[in-house]
């Protein structure tokens, strides 16, 4: 199996080393990720002007790596038209660094990345965890997630999209399958701080507080009662 994988954190993350090395254990890798952070970018890709690719030196051993100027949806671009030979057979995104859940799919580049993936008409998973420096869960049902869906066919334009709460692995329930994408918000009350600067612009910071209401049987639902949540998401088109 050919696989490429790529993430929205930046090619040195912690998350895509481990999604590297649990990949290694089903065929050929392929990084192409982007130079640095790129979150919240959703499904751009950059048009009418030129982004750069350059071989990086990679942590994990036999892994072909990829930096990348552009965003995480041009990652995919390149990785399956011009670097990874043929075509690959298999596209991960992640491990991200929080929550792809519920209606920051939109927004995601994590999500964006895997859906340009799956535009291209390629089997796809986009793995996420909490934000926060416990990944027990996450390393413990990893490959067994991996190794499962990799093989579960899924229809054009969808992705599979695991998410891994943050608890300690004691107190995570198991795995929750088949959720839905939840319709309410991960972060609620957006507002913007706003600083005044010695030009005379106003500096607009974003600003929210985080919801802890999901609905049933959704992404969201899952993570906060300590679930590994697994679901399909689906493009727009």
């Amino acid at each position: 199996m050919k696989i490429l994988i790529t993430n929205d954190d930046g090619i040195g993350s912690n998350g895509i080393i481990r999604l590297s090395e649990a990949a290694k254990k089903l065929g050929d890798v392929w990084v192409v990720a982007p130079e640095s952070q790129r979150s919240a970018q959703s499904h751009r890709i950059t048009l009418r002007h030129s982004f750069d690719a350059w071989e990086e030196e990679f942590p994990v051993e036999g892994v072909k790596a990829y930096a990348c100027s552009g965003t995480p949806a041009d990652c995919v671009r390149i990785g399956v038209l011009n670097i990874v030979p043929g075509k690959p057979d298999l596209v991960l995104s992640g491990i991200n660094y929080g929550f792809n859940v519920a209606t920051d799919l939109q927004y995601s580049a994590t999500a964006g990345a895997a859906f340009e993936a799956a535009f291209q008409g390629i089997h796809t998973i986009a793995f996420s965890e909490d934000a926060c420096d416990i990944h027990e869960v996450t390393d413990r049902y990893l490959q067994e997630l991996l190794e499962e869906l990799a093989y579960v066919p899924i229809e054009h334009n969808q992705i599979w999209n695991v998410n891994f709460p943050g608890c300690p692995l004691s107190e995570c329930k198991g795995i929750l399958r088949d959720r839905r994408v939840c319709t309410n918000r991960m972060f609620y009350k957006d507002t913007y701080d706003e600083s005044e600067g010695p030009d005379g612009r106003t500096t607009y910071m974003v600003n929210g507080k985080r919801n802890f209401i999901a609905e049933e049987d959704t992404d969201l639902k899952a993570v906060f009662e300590n679930y590994v949540s697994v679901g399909v998401a689906n493009n727009i088109t």
